[in-house]
């Protein structure tokens, strides 16, 4: 009989034990469960988002050969340090002789200044051998109306009419011709000037041919757009690019948000500005803090490259994700975070 008592008590506590168990599970169950609800008419989150970075590729805009590259994979770089030079002798030699053209340019020009004031000259002296031609020409004038009364009186000969009169067609003739050699002079002195001109602006021209010269020159000399990390490494010494060649690309480590695609059901209530907790799956243990930014105006598959055409009869409902920009709150130690983290973002629903 006591070894039957014995059996019973211990299936008595067995079943007390079981009973227990069934009922702490099902308090932890309702207490998870009352924690669930409360959190969802609390919350909104997803693990549908990733941190995001300026990655920009630095691409050549000179073709050429590679003299140096100076970076590293994924090393720190400032704005502005020197990434890639490349070999520019072709570049300088563009320079030299477009500094040739200018200075043939300029010389021209002196010369041709140096014509216009000749010219110039030319046609002062030529004024002043109008002056004389008209004084002579009107004394011819005066002799040959003396001499016309003196033979219209016989008291001269015909002869001396005539040498008068010649003399008298030799001044005009020499008038007219002063006359017409200022003209000419004018006339050659107009045609420097447009030549001057000209060659101004065959100037401007070599100008902007030696500032392109050495823009182009300065090309050879490839450096970082902003301060963040390279990344791969995939060009050497030697090796030859052409212009638009991507180089590198670097990674802006100081300009990090989050892209967070939420449901459809889950955006109603999100407003520009309002606060959100990040959680970063590499970093455990830390809340980072956050603000919405912008909410896009479309999900996500409208900026598919092949958008869905529910006009086709194959339809399947599927809740739509919208992106959602978030920006981190300042002054918060974002440096350990990466481009590409996984992290779940939790935005206060509305009440």
């Amino acid at each position: 009989m006591k070894p039957k008592n014995k059996n019973s008590r211990t299936a008595t506590i067995m079943g007390i034990m079981t009973t227990c168990t069934v009922l702490i599970l099902s308090v932890v169950a309702v207490v998870y469960f009352i924690k669930y609800i409360t959190y969802s008419n609390r919350y909104e989150d997803t693990n549908d988002a990733q941190i995001e970075s300026f990655i920009n590729p630095v691409s050549a805009r000179a073709g050429g050969f590679i003299k140096n590259v100076l970076f590293e994979e994924h090393q720190k770089v400032e704005k502005g340090d020197t990434l890639v030079i490349l070999d520019d002798r072709e570049y300088a030699q563009k320079v030299k002789e477009a500094e040739a053209m200018l200075e043939d340019t300029k010389a021209q020009q002196e010369i041709l200044a140096a014509s216009i004031n000749s010219a110039q000259a030319s046609t002062l002296i030529n004024q002043d051998q109008i002056k004389v031609a008209k004084a002579t020409l009107w004394q011819q004038e005066q002799d040959v109306k003396r001499f016309k009364n003196l033979l219209n009186e016989d008291a001269v000969t015909v002869a001396d009419y005539e040498q008068v009169k010649t003399r008298y067609d030799v001044a005009e003739n020499s008038y007219n011709a002063t006359v017409n050699g200022l003209k000419t002079g004018h006339m050659k002195v107009n045609e420097l000037q447009a030549k001057y001109s000209s060659l101004f602006a065959a100037k401007k021209r070599a100008e902007a041919l030696l500032d392109l010269a050495k823009l182009n020159m300065s090309y050879t000399v490839i450096t970082s757009p902003y301060s963040g990390y390279t990344g791969r490494k995939n060009i050497l010494e030697g090796q030859q690019v052409q212009a638009g060649q991507p180089l590198v690309s670097i990674v802006n480590t100081h300009d990090k948000w989050i892209i967070a695609n939420f449901k459809e059901t889950q955006v109603n209530g999100m407003y520009v500005g309002q606060t959100v907790e990040i959680e970063v799956d590499a970093i455990g243990n830390k809340i980072f803090k956050g603000k919405i930014e912008a909410i896009s105006a479309s999900t996500g598959s409208k900026f598919s490259l092949l958008p869905a055409d529910n006009s086709t009869g194959n339809f399947v409902k599927i809740i739509q994700r919208i992106p959602v920009k978030i920006k981190f709150a300042p002054d918060q130690d974002t440096d350990v975070l990466k481009a590409g983290m996984n992290v779940k973002v939790r935005v206060k629903a509305k009440n």
